[in-house]
């Protein structure tokens, strides 16, 4: 089953024997066997993929685990960057990311430096062939792949505090809010659910929701919704027929795709899809595996439903049909792999290997309880119509300066009466001083726990304006009095607004 060669020199499609014509042009794909049993379930589903007709020109590449060892920290070498580049259609296996600390993620920088904004997991059941918890899911979580806490900005600031930067863009927002809807509307999706939690983190947050609420205008044949992401996860898992389309920060999307595919009967099956403007990745969602390498045991399953995706995505809808029938219809006569229990009528499980010869003897059926499918239309936007609003009008409206202080048994008091003494000869006034988000100075309460890092918040006297210059003698003079300032954030407002938490009083 070496089926990593070159396709593009068969330009028939063999369905049951009978030789059609495939019009559709020939598209480069890179190709990445990965780690663990990532070169058996690739082998397998390229061999799938050609025994359907599709019209692909395979370009192997090497990331990951042998990568990684050859000192490269990323996983990836320059000769795999330049052609993910030249093909923009990344076809890849499951890595193994060595343990212990210096190595990077491989997916979120090829996200991320690709600009691969969307990911995208269809989530389906295959009850009763397949058992599944709930077993009418179907449905599609499709997550912004970028920005959030992903975007990897952490920093340790003092012995007992860590801090991990969540930032969401409206630039990134609309791209992926836009993608939704496009996706919704293509493939006849009638309800598109927003998950935050703008409850709490009403700024971050707040911008995503609000931005959804915006562009939900532009669909009004759509059905919309916004939800917590803590009950829409809970119904997620439990009344997952109420979803369609769910749309969400990268967070929360990673979270509630592991839910939906666990709901759907197992991570196993699903395949995902990473879209960005000039390129796109597919790839299965569950790991390397590296317990059961080499023993032809693992389904191909999920890396197989990435590949239709990927036909779809090309434009070849008629193979990406055709397996996904097949596919369908060695569920129901119960050629399952071993994950994929219970089994109907007790058959025994088949490797990977057998599995995949079972699909291709099925290319050209149909399934008979399981919805088929059909050729699939792809009609994502190529570009992004995002507002030209004009900007806002930006004012510098204070600082807070936070610090490392552990002395005098944390007393808040003691702090307060020491930072207002050091600031007396600035421009600012001490508002308030919090410990973890919670207001300690003034007026706290003493049953607060506080670490070692503190927030000071100073704003000028009432009218006062503020400039970075200010700012900079606010911080010298706390550098006088002896203060090891850690980190700082401006505070501005926008056309008026604060574009800051505000305390308590403020």
């Amino acid at each position: 089953m070496d089926a990593l060669k070159n396709m593009q020199a068969d330009t028939w499609m063999k369905v049951n024997g009978a030789a059609m014509p495939l019009k559709a042009p020939v598209v480069p794909v890179t190709v990445a066997k990965g780690d663990g049993v990532g070169p058996e379930i690739m082998d397998a589903v390229l061999f799938l993929l050609q025994e359907a007709g599709a019209r692909l020109e395979l370009e192997p590449i090497s990331v990951g685990e042998s990568v990684y060892r050859q000192g490269i920290t990323s996983g990836i070498t320059p000769e795999a960057w330049a052609s993910l580049r030249r093909t923009g259609i990344f076809l890849k296996a499951p890595i193994t990311t060595p343990q212990g600390g210096g190595y990077k993620s491989l997916n979120v920088t090829i996200r991320k430096t690709l600009g691969l904004f969307a990911n995208v997991r269809p989530c389906r059941t295959y009850h009763p062939f397949v058992e599944a918890p709930n077993p009418g899911i179907d449905l599609v979580i499709v997550r912004e792949n970028e920005e959030d806490t992903y975007a990897g900005i952490e920093h340790r600031q003092t012995a007992e505090v860590t801090q991990c930067l969540k930032l969401i863009s409206a630039p990134g927002t609309a791209k992926i809010l836009k993608y939704a809807f496009e996706y919704a509307r293509a493939n006849g999706r009638k309800k598109v659910t927003c998950l935050t939690k703008d409850n709490i983190m009403k700024i971050t947050d707040g911008l995503f929701h609000r931005m959804f609420d915006a562009m939900a205008k532009d669909y009004p044949e759509i059905e919309t919704e916004h939800r917590i992401i803590d009950i829409g996860a809970a119904l997620i898992a439990r009344r997952p027929d109420r979803f369609d389309v769910v749309v969400c920060p990268n967070l929360y999307g990673d979270i509630v795709s592991d839910i939906a595919a666990e709901q759907a009967g197992s991570v196993g099956l699903a395949g995902s899809m990473n879209i960005g403007e000039h390129c796109a990745m597919f790839e299965a969602v569950h790991g390397s595996a590296p317990d059961i390498a080499g023993q032809d045991k693992a389904n191909p399953s999920g890396l197989l439903q990435a590949a239709i995706l990927m036909l779809q995505h090309i434009g070849q809808g008629q193979p990406a049909a055709l397996l996904q029938n097949a596919w369908l219809k060695t569920l129901e006569d119960g050629v399952l792999t071993a994950d994929m229990q219970p089994r109907i009528g007790g058959g025994e499980p088949v490797g990977t290997k057998a599995f995949a010869r079972a699909v291709a003897t099925r290319l050209g059926q149909q399934p008979d309880a399981l919805r088929p499918a059909a050729p699939a239309k792809h009609a994502m936007p190529a570009t992004w119509n995002l507002s030209t609003a004009p900007k806002p009008v930006k004012r510098l409206a204070g600082v807070d300066v936070f610090l490392d202080w552990d002395e005098h048994q944390r007393h808040p008091g003691v702090l307060g009466a020491r930072v207002e003494a050091a600031a007396k000869g600035t421009v600012f006034g001490l508002k308030m001083i919090t410990n973890r988000g919670v207001k300690v100075y003034p007026e706290g309460h003493r049953e607060t726990f506080c670490t070692d890092h503190w927030r000071c918040r100073f704003t000028p006297g009432a009218g006062g304006t503020v400039t970075h210059r200010d700012i900079t003698a606010l911080l010298n003079e706390l550098a006088a009095a002896g203060f090891d300032f850690v980190k700082t954030e401006h505070l501005y407002t926008f056309d008026g607004d604060p574009g800051y938490s505000l305390g308590q009083g403020e």
